[in-house]
């Protein structure tokens, strides 16, 4: 019997690598999810532009069609291609990025260039990471609305239920929030995916009706609209800006998918699809100047528009997911890095680690959009508010992506001035621009920059002073050990864990443990957390341990380092203790953890003013539960609590005022 020949089996380049498929799913899943807002842009943009009810309207015409067309590809290739894609992005902290990355990466080389303009560029930073707050409120509305507004093109009678059905589906969005995103998200890139392919099929078809509109791609028409027509060219510009909302998503995205993906989904699929349908809805206005009451509608033919408004309306969903699910990350990491309260935060995910929901971002952000969506009730009023948070968090960006460039690299000043100059100059031009918006809409996103700003600055400069005074209560550790051995308490069996900021000073509840119940434990563990300016600290680097000079005594402290992407976890940390650089084997079946709790009163002292301090102690009825973040046993979550495995003493400071 003959055995047959084996098959030759098939070369590498006839079948697709595992690699390459792994690629491939990190290039659809960053589609899903970071260019949903940029992606929708299209659905807006050019209706803003020419929109006659706007304070400052474009009028309708062959050369300004071709200005304001040509003007949207080059920026969007400028701003987006360039500043971001090509440029801030190579700019990360151990992989992440966006405004709270160059904050970090500022604050590292603030001691080497100066303390004072790094204080300053972080206090930018800051009011940047502000008006993405302001961005995360009105993306969500402008974007469903805009979709929902498709009905109108359909069926004129619609009109009225435009508003209610768009806030329903906000309220729907955020009430499933807390359930993550992790069986839907698998969705979103086939959903954008068929969005882009479907937005450059129409703006395709568009074009070949009127192929003169690809002139447009010649910087001379829209250097000739800016230098022939200023007066009309620059009010444009404040809604021009609107075919680059979402830039920022594209950098703060980057840990959670890689640079290389983001560019590639970019350059491979974004940016030509939006393009097209710019330049497609052009040419409409061009074959006939009454599409401009909704040209992206208008682009598919009549049996298309239904599933188009469908299909916008899942994409603009999408984009509002991108948003929110960018506020809870921007708000973790301010907490992180102390510029907001601890605040209370659950993963929706067992395996990806980004997918978080945390509840008061949430509601605050669903009242916020809902506000909006009845008082603006249509997307081109929103979009005079939109363009001045878009523009404000890109120029921060930039002139901080240069300041990295200069400290951190060391490039040469020439070459920094270079790069820097026209693209600032470019920025600063759109900021301007939307400045004229500031009576019709663009005083909202400043608001809310302000007033988050405000929060923030007030709560680290706070909690700076509370600290102080902490430290001055709590006495030095060194003495406070010394103490205890001079004049040894009753010793328990067991082991008992007190949280504290560091080995300098005494922790408060151990103190008020020793005092007032005349005992300690015989493992006694300081434990201090601290949050790295990373997004995750290895493993090998996560626990230090000081016998605080002395071996025998059963009291020791540990050091535990997380990034400001991980949530602390007590329990897991101690469990990491190597019994032989710990003085003797911890008892994890008897463990009590400690807490102190500290109870805010406004004191005399000037160190702020009177309505910070109010401020300071208002914001901090948002903390989370100490017990909760740190993920304690369930059982100790309560100011007294005992039970066989844990029990945790509150223990609070009278008046802790604000002074230092």
């Amino acid at each position: 019997m003959s055995v047959p020949e084996p098959s030759t089996p098939p070369s590498p380049a006839m079948q697709p690598t595992v690699r390459d498929t792994a690629r491939l799913a990190v290039v659809v899943g960053a589609l899903g999810v970071v260019f949903g807002d940029i992606g929708t842009s299209p659905i807006y943009t050019i209706q803003t532009v020419f929109n006659p009810a706007d304070p400052h309207p474009v009028p309708v015409s062959d050369e300004n069609v071709f200005g304001v067309v040509s003007l949207i590809f080059w920026s969007v290739t400028i701003i987006v291609t360039v500043t971001y894609v090509l440029l801030a992005m190579r700019a990360h902290n151990d992989g992440e990025g966006g405004i709270m990355a160059l904050i970090t990466l500022l604050r590292r080389s603030g001691a080497r260039r100066g303390r004072r303009i790094a204080g300053v560029l972080a206090g930018l930073g800051i009011f940047g990471a502000a008006l993405f707050f302001g961005d995360s409120m009105i993306t969500p509305a402008i974007s469903v609305l805009s979709a929902v507004e498709g009905i109108r093109v359909v069926e004129p009678a619609l009109d009225p239920f435009i508003v209610p059905i768009a806030a329903v589906i906000i309220l729907l969005l955020f009430l499933v929030q807390r359930r993550g995103t992790a069986a839907v998200g698998r969705l979103f890139g086939p959903v954008m995916i068929l969005w882009f392919v479907v937005i450059g099929s129409f703006g395709a078809a568009g074009i070949a009706q009127h192929p003169d509109i690809l002139k447009a791609l010649s910087p001379t028409y829209a250097l000739g609209f800016l230098a022939g027509h200023f007066g009309i060219a620059f009010y444009a510009l404040a809604a021009i800006v609107l075919a680059v909302t979402g830039a920022e998503a594209l950098y703060a995205d980057m840990g959670h998918f890689g640079r290389r993906a983001i560019s590639r989904g970019w350059l491979g699929l974004v940016f030509p699809a939006c393009l097209l349908s710019h330049f497609g809805q052009g040419a409409l206005i061009l074959a006939d100047p009454a599409n401009i009451s909704s040209p992206f509608f208008l682009l598919a033919p009549g049996w298309g528009r239904v599933p188009l408004v469908l299909l916008a309306t899942a994409a603009t969903v999408i984009a509002s997911q991108a948003v929110i699910t960018g506020a809870y990350s921007v708000a973790s990491q301010a907490a992180q890095l102390g510029y907001l309260p601890r605040l209370r935060i659950t993963h929706t995910s067992e395996s990806t680690v980004g997918q978080i929901y945390v509840p008061w971002i949430n509601w605050l952000l669903l009242v916020s959009v809902l506000t909006l969506i009845f008082a603006f009730r249509s997307s081109t009023a929103l979009a005079y508010a939109y363009g001045m948070a878009v523009t404000g968090t890109i120029t921060i960006t930039t002139l901080m992506f240069f300041f990295v460039a200069r400290w951190r690299w060391n490039a040469p000043l020439w070459l920094v001035a270079v790069g820097a100059v026209p693209l600032l100059l470019v920025d600063l031009l759109f900021v301007g621009a939307n400045l004229t918006k500031l009576m019709h809409g663009a005083w909202l996103p400043l608001l809310i920059g302000v007033t988050a700003f405000t929060i923030m600055t007030t709560w680290q400069r706070g909690r700076q002073i509370v600290s102080a005074e902490r430290v001055e209560r709590e006495g030095s550790l060194h003495d406070f050990v010394e103490a205890l051995r001079d004049n040894p308490p009753i010793t328990v069996p067991g082991t008992a864990v007190f949280l504290n900021r560091g080995k300098q000073t005494a922790p408060l509840a151990m103190r008020a443990n020793v005092e007032h119940n005349h005992v300690r434990h015989e493992e006694v563990v300081i434990m201090s957390i601290e949050t790295e300016p990373v997004p995750r600290v290895p493993a090998e680097r996560r626990i230090m341990v000081d016998d605080l000079g002395y071996s025998d005594d059963g009291i020791i402290h540990v050091r535990v380092r997380f990034g400001y992407l991980e949530t602390p976890d007590v329990p897991a940390a101690l469990a990491m203790i190597d019994p032989a650089v710990a003085e003797r084997q911890l008892r994890m079946d008897e463990v009590s953890y400690f807490l102190s709790k500290i109870e805010l009163r406004r004191g005399p002292a000037p160190t702020m003013a009177v309505w910070r301090k109010r401020l300071f102690i208002a914001t901090s009825h948002l903390t989370a539960d100490a017990a909760e973040h740190f993920a304690l046993p369930a059982s100790a979550r309560s100011s007294w609590a005992h039970t066989s495995r844990s029990k945790i003493l509150g223990v609070r400071l009278a008046s802790v005022s604000c002074r230092e």
